[in-house]
């Protein structure tokens, strides 16, 4: 015989002295007929009962849980980094345009200081030349001028020329060389503000990437985890709705094992007695009642009534068990030899 070890069962707990009355056949036949149907439900289940599936969505339910949590946090802090993202953009352009203005402020003064340094140096060439014209004519003494005077106004207005004109270039070289000096100076502080500016702008640009990074990071956590969450929930679906299957088909099952028994098919087989111990190839421990059959012929789970033997189920399978033949299983030796093999029509429920 062959004996299965992956369920455990209680009708190998039963023990007979002597042969067992026909009522204790029959409800030790009827716990057998349960034992099996719970197996093979269970085994069509994937081995898992509705309490365990039930826990299984519940553990599923709890996760998901926490994944809204995880998600609403996320989506908050997405929300969040939006929000800096739009102001530091908003700064970013402000920036620019202050950078640009600074920028254009210092070009300006920049060619205000190329045209003052060329009138200053204009205005040097001017002198020079004037002076060089002047020293060339002889009228630069003042002495000169009045004793080549014929009046005493021409004297005069001779030595207001002088001076006059040395005058007018002196000025236009003095503010030329305050423009020059102005002009630098507000060269060299726009040229620190433009460079500062910048800086500022480079170090906002660089914000602006990275709370863009962030905000990617965080829709990509927030896809993966409503993702799994979506794949949770229908988990729990599939698992609630086998737990209701199996449930029902569970409950079925007890229905139809405490039905009362009719008259079924009948069948001519061959039934030999045995006695050996250990569990049966659906699982169950042996016992009274536990018949061996070829499941092509006789499924395992079914019911039978035995002439001579009492009530029994189809719960074992053998490598001799082929066609229509059955082993019978006895509590002793001595009654399985008694009995040995027999031709007997049996009732199949």
């Amino acid at each position: 015989m062959r004996y299965g070890t992956k369920f455990r069962q209680h009708c190998g707990r039963f023990r007979y002295v002597g042969e067992p009355g026909t009522a204790l056949r029959a409800g030790l036949a009827a716990v057998c007929v349960a034992s099996i149907a719970a197996l093979q439900l269970q085994a069509a289940s994937g081995a898992d009962s509705p309490s365990r599936l039930r826990e299984r969505a519940q553990t599923l339910k709890a996760q998901n849980g926490s994944l809204s949590t995880r998600a609403r946090a996320a989506w908050l802090s997405s929300v969040s980094l939006g929000t800096r993202l739009e102001q530091t953009q908003a700064a970013l352009i402000r920036l620019r345009a202050r950078t640009q203005t600074i920028a254009g402020r210092r070009a300006e003064a920049a060619h205000s200081l190329a045209l003052a340094r060329r009138t200053l140096a204009v205005s040097q060439q001017r002198l020079a030349e004037r002076l060089r014209v002047l020293y060339e004519q002889g009228d630069t003494d003042p002495m000169a001028v009045l004793v080549g005077a014929k009046s005493i106004d021409e004297a005069i207005n001779g030595l207001e020329n002088l001076h006059r004109i040395a005058g007018q270039d002196r000025r236009v070289i003095d503010q030329a060389q305050a423009a020059r000096t102005r002009l630098v100076r507000a060269t060299r502080l726009l040229t620190a503000q433009e460079a500062q500016a910048r800086q500022t702008e480079e170090a906002t640009a660089a914000s602006v990437a990275a709370l863009e990074a962030a905000r990617r990071e965080r829709a990509t956590m927030l896809a993966s985890l409503t993702e799994r969450r979506n794949s949770n929930s229908t988990t729990i679906s599939s698992l609630e709705s086998q737990a209701r299957e199996l449930t029902a088909a569970q409950d079925q099952g007890t229905a139809r094992l405490t039905a009362p028994v009719g008259q079924g098919r009948r069948i001519t087989v061959a039934a030999t007695g045995y006695s050996l111990t250990g569990r049966t190839a659906t699982g169950v421990a042996v016992g009274y009642g536990i018949v061996a059959v070829d499941p092509s012929v006789i499924p395992l789970g079914t019911r039978m009534t035995v002439p001579g033997y009492g009530e029994g189920v189809a719960a074992d399978t053998g490598g001799a068990v082929r066609g229509a033949r059955i082993d019978l299983w006895f509590p002793t030796r001595t009654e399985a030899l008694a009995w040995g093999t027999r031709t007997v029509t049996i009732t199949l429920h």
